[in-house]
């Protein structure tokens, strides 16, 4: 999707019209990625390559006021539990992301640069990276930004 993923545009309905039930199907089946659909109150969760019939009958069950969530990626979140990254670690790592120098990021985020070591160190141990760009891509790839 152009410009915002399947998340964001779930959240983005659900603020603009509260009565709408959305339903995100992703190629990234990822237990991150669903832990973020349902905070932002998506009423279901699931892989893009599920059977045709299965789709149909989630997208029944949401329309009937049930959620709908991919089993196996259920059972894979409960197993990962929640991201160890904080609120803070999470932006440091996406600005980040495109090898932004510890300035550059400072300054995105209105950080001082030791600030914003810290938080690369803490991420890059969390996510048992070796580098910031690589804890990004780890954590991306977790569905934890």
């Amino acid at each position: 999707m152009p410009g915002q993923d399947g998340i964001e545009a779930a959240r983005d309905l659900a603020e603009a019209v509260p009565s709408v039930r959305a339903v995100v199907l992703t190629t990234f089946g990822r237990p991150g990625f669903l832990r973020r659909a349902m905070e932002v109150g998506a009423a279901g969760f699931l892989v893009k390559d599920s059977p045709v019939a299965e789709l149909a009958r989630a997208i029944r069950a949401v329309m009937a006021g049930e959620r709908v969530i991919d089993r196996d990626l259920a059972a894979a979140a409960l197993a990962q539990g929640a991201t160890p990254l904080s609120a803070r670690e999470a932006d440091v790592l996406r600005a980040a992301a495109d090898g932004a120098t510890v300035a550059d990021i400072a300054g995105r985020l209105f950080l001082s640069e030791g600030t914003v070591r810290n938080y690369l160190s803490s991420a890059i141990g969390k996510t048992g990276a070796r580098t910031r760009v690589e804890a990004a891509r780890v954590a991306e790839e977790k569905g934890w930004l």
